[in-house]
This record gives structure tokens, sequence and C-alpha cells, in this order.
């Protein structure tokens, strides 16, 4: 499936829009320290975990393709399903918990328009705590061919910034890239009433790829 965000080949892997502000200085310190290391053993000591935190950023920024699985919703985040809820109002949340290993970037659960992407400020507790509901958020709402789909982007304890992609009013494919958040972090999504739930607390789950309803 085209997505209008990627450029990189098919099967190839990009690094996600947004990981600038993290990722530049922190490369550009090893390749400064791998440079002046040849001179001096004091920077060789000081290239060694530069380099490897620069490895480590290029490694959580990445941002792979998909084969975007064909499905009514389909999972927005990789992590691990945490929880799932009924709600008061008949819908059914989903609850996907993303470790720093996770790739951060959130896709498109189905296909629409985008009704409102709403900033909430708030508070930096881990993501996987309970409390984490009260955490600076961006909740989305897609006008779909199920009626309106909510989806929350949680930051976690280090996750202090959340990056949408797209603005109000825009028309998205289903697995289109549409936000990153940096580091740990947690994506819910309010499934509507009688749509059931295909996955399970415990699973694993991939953007774009694991199916979250069953027919």
């Amino acid at each position: 499936m085209p997505d209008s965000q990627t450029s990189a080949p098919r099967g190839g892997v990009r690094l996600a829009r947004g990981a600038s502000p993290w990722l530049l200085p922190t490369v550009a310190t090893a390749a400064l320290s791998l440079t002046r290391a040849r001179r001096s053993g004091r920077w060789a000591a000081v290239a060694v975990p530069t380099t490897a935190l620069a490895a480590g950023m290029l490694w959580f920024f990445r941002d792979p393709e998909r084969e975007i699985t064909r499905g009514r919703v389909i999972s927005p985040a990789d992590g691990v399903v945490q929880s799932i809820m009924p709600w008061k109002d008949g819908r059914t949340r989903v609850a996907i918990f993303m470790s720093p290993l996770n790739v951060h970037v959130n896709r498109a659960p189905l296909a629409g328009t985008v009704t409102s992407v709403e900033h909430v400020p708030g508070g930096f507790v881990p993501a996987f705590n309970k409390e984490s509901e009260n955490n600076e958020r961006v909740v989305w709402h897609f006008d779909t061919e199920l009626g309106d789909i909510e989806m929350v982007q949680i930051a976690g304890a280090v996750a202090r910034r959340i990056v949408p992609y797209v603005p109000q009013g825009t028309k998205v494919e289903q697995g289109e890239r549409i936000g990153l958040i940096r580091f740990g972090s947690r994506v819910d999504l309010y499934l509507p009433e009688g749509v059931e739930v295909a996955v399970e607390v415990g699973q694993a789950t991939t953007a774009g790829v694991t199916r979250i309803d069953r027919d």
C-alpha cells in the first residue's frame, strides 16, 4: 500500500520523521569523537560510549516499510497489548504498551479523515502505570466506515514529545504513518460498540500488520 510519508524503497528501512532533535547531535558527537580518537587516547575513551549511543538512537528511530494487512481495524502501534477494557459508552479500549525497543512510528488503524488532533498536557509517569492516563497525550479522531474512531498517543516517563505527522482534515489510508512518540509510551485505541476484539492481553502487535478486530 502506498504511503505518502515515505520515500524509502520497498523492503527498506528509513528513519522516523521528528527524530532529528535527538539524532543529529548524538551522531555528530560520535563522529567528532571517532575523528579525534585517532590522535588521542582520551578521545578514544569518549568515542566508545558516544558511538554506542548513536547506534542505539539509529536503531530506536528506525521506521521500516510494512506490507499493510487487509482488515477493518489494524494495530496503530508496535508493542504488547497491556489491557482490553469495556468502556461505559459501549466502546472497547485496547491499550498497547510500546517499550524503547519497539518501532515508535504510529499508523492509522483505518482509512478515513482526521477530524481532530488534540494535544493534552499532563504528567510523565511510566506508560505501563495506571496513572499514565493522566500523562501528556495527543487525542486523535477519525471519521471512518465504522464511524468515529478515537486513538490516543500517551507519553511515558522518557517520551517527552509526541510528533503528529498529519493535521486535522487530512484523509489517510489504512496503515499510513500518522505520528511518532519518542521513547517508551502507549497507544490506546477505542473500538466501536459491536466490534469484537481479536487480540488478547500480552499479545505482541505490529503497526499496520496485526489485525485488532474479528469478523
